[in-house]
């Protein structure tokens, strides 16, 4: 071949590429929103974070192929429990003009309010029909969908476990927000009421009243205490059980975190797995999915988790029988 022949076709390959290579669209990096009620949005932050639940959240897009800084990118905003603060969180996400939001239950009110248009995927909606957030769990039919965690369905469950444990007559204090969970409350009531047994309503609206709350179910007697997990509450996990051992009540929570923390028993759903399956929902509609037709998925399982030492330090013997059907009982 000529040389000059060769040389020319060589720098025709390489302009050729070259152009190619500009025409080629650079593929989308995704922005997706996250909002948690619980944590600070410097634990939320980047590819590695510190909150487990984003954390589920970024291994199951990972096990989808998707490469953080890549494929897409985060843009966390955590509440701290401060639920004044959840409306301008999710006001501040929405102006960021993300692709998905991922939100966990205690935010979706606030989510709701701010935007129709950007799909929504929750972690962990209380009860999204009887609360308003979707039309069906078969067809939500707005921008919300993800996972529920059947809150309210299970309030009735959690307080026989809790009766079970601590058989007596005396009152059962209801450690709760006034501004949410009313349908988990009635249906524990409800519960309550068919079985002869009494309940003590310890609502407060501030983090600030906690303590008060303690101090209304010890002066009642109360023989023992459930906890309705939530955006007010979760993030004072640690405190609430101080609380509940220096009180010498036997206290059932919602989520093992509280267990974890030292609490006595929890019955719920494993949050952790909820958060790696909301990956899941944020994959399908990132490929063309609408949040309006795809089915709010319920958990298969529920876990109930024992802490024997928190039963030690208040002196409670926990049934044989109860042991037996716990998922995990820790020492």
């Amino acid at each position: 071949m000529d040389r000059r022949a060769f040389i020319g076709g060589l720098a025709l390959g390489t302009f050729t590429a070259s152009h190619a290579a500009r025409a080629q669209p650079a593929r989308k990096v995704y922005r997706i929103g996250v909002l948690s009620s619980r944590s600070a949005t410097s634990e939320m932050t980047g590819a590695q974070p510190q909150d487990p639940l984003v954390s589920a959240l970024l291994r199951g897009l990972r096990e989808r192929g998707y490469v953080y800084g890549e494929h897409f990118v985060t843009e966390p905003r955590g509440g701290e429990g401060k639920p004044e603060r959840f409306p301008t969180l999710a006001a501040e996400v929405v102006r960021l003009q993300v692709d998905v939001i991922v939100a966990a239950g205690p935010m979706l009110r606030a989510v709701k309010q701010v935007t129709s248009t950007i799909p929504v995927v929750t972690t962990g909606a209380g009860d999204p029909v009887g609360e308003k957030l979707v039309q069906s769990l078969a067809r939500p039919g707005g921008n919300i969908t993800g996972l529920s965690i059947q809150f309210t369905e299970t309030a009735a469950k959690r307080l026989e476990l809790l009766k079970e444990l601590v058989p007596a007559a005396a009152p059962v204090g209801v450690l709760r927000e006034v501004q949410v969970g009313s349908l988990a409350w009635r249906a524990t009531e409800t519960a309550a009421r068919q079985r002869g047994w009494k309940l003590l309503s310890l609502a407060i609206r501030d983090a600030a009243e906690i303590e008060r709350a303690f101090t209304m179910a010890t002066s009642a007697r109360a023989g023992a205490l459930l906890v309705f997990p939530g955006g007010l509450f979760d993030p004072h996990a640690r405190r609430i059980v101080e609380l509940a051992a220096r009180s010498r009540l036997p206290t059932m929570y919602g989520f093992r975190f509280y267990v974890e923390a030292g609490g006595l028993i929890s019955y719920g759903p494993d949050l952790t797995e909820n958060s790696r399956r909301a990956a899941i929902f944020v994959d399908k509609i990132l490929k063309g999915a609408k949040a309006a037709d795809l089915p709010i998925e319920q958990p298969t399982k529920f876990e109930l988790v024992i802490n024997l030492k928190a039963a030690r330090s208040i002196n409670l013997v926990i049934p044989q029988p109860m042991l037996l059907r716990a998922d995990e009982v820790m020492q």
